[in-house]
C-alpha cells in the first residue's frame, strides 16, 4: 500500500472513531503518528501551529503531518482522509436528524458520551503539558489562561498575544542575566 493511501487512512481512522473533534482526536493522532512517522516533539509543534492556524485543528493537524511527510499532495490527502468520515456522517445525521432528535435513547446515549468527550480532551492536555516543558514552577500561567478564557471571557487571541509578549519578555530578562 502506498505512504499516500496509510495516510489516509491514518485520518479518516481518527475522524472515523472519535468524537468530540480536535481535541479529542489527540490521544488517537498522538498514537497513530508518534513513533513511525513524528517524534513527539514534531507531533508538539503540529499541535500548537494547528491551534494557532484558523479552521479545524483535526484538518490542521492532517495538513501539517501530510505536508511534512509528503509535500503538498500529503496535506491534500491526509486533510481529505480527516474530514471525510466528518461529512459522511454529518450528511447522513442531516438527512434522520428529525427522527433522531426526538429519541429519548440517542439523548441518553450523548448525554453518556459527553463526560468520555471530556476525558479524552483532558489526556492530551496533560500529554501535551509534559511535553511542553510546564512544570509545577509554570503551571500556573496554563491555568491564568485558563481561567482568563473560561471565568473572564477574554478570547483566546488576546492570551496568546499576552502569552507571546510574556515570553519575549522573560527571555530577554534571562538574557540579560
Amino acid at each position: 500500500m502506498s505512504n499516500l493511501i496509510k495516510l489516509f487512512f491514518i485520518f479518516s481512522k481518527i475522524g472515523l472513531f472519535t468524537l468530540g473533534g480536535g481535541y479529542a482526536m489527540l490521544p488517537l493522532m498522538q498514537k497513530e503518528l508518534v513513533g513511525p512517522y513524528l517524534t513527539q516533539q514534531d507531533f508538539l509543534d503540529i499541535t500548537a501551529v494547528a491551534q494557532s492556524a484558523p479552521g479545524i485543528m483535526a484538518v490542521n493537524v492532517a495538513i501539517l503531518t501530510g505536508q511534512r511527510l509528503h509535500g503538498v499532495p500529503g496535506a491534500v490527502i491526509a486533510a481529505c482522509g480527516a474530514a471525510l468520515p466528518s461529512l459522511v456522517i454529518i450528511l447522513l445525521i442531516a438527512l434522520f436528524f428529525q427522527k433522531f432528535a426526538e429519541n429519548a435513547i440517542v439523548r441518553r446515549i450523548f448525554l453518556g458520551v459527553r463526560p468520555a468527550v471530556v476525558a479524552l480532551i483532558m489526556v492530551p492536555v496533560f500529554t501535551l503539558a509534559k511535553s511542553a516543558g510546564v512544570t509545577l514552577k509554570t503551571v500556573w500561567v496554563c491555568i491564568a489562561a485558563a481561567l482568563a478564557v473560561w471565568l473572564l471571557h477574554i478570547s483566546p487571541v488576546y492570551v496568546v498575544l499576552l502569552a507571546v509578549l510574556c515570553g519575549v519578555l522573560l527571555s530577554k530578562k534571562e538574557r540579560a542575566k
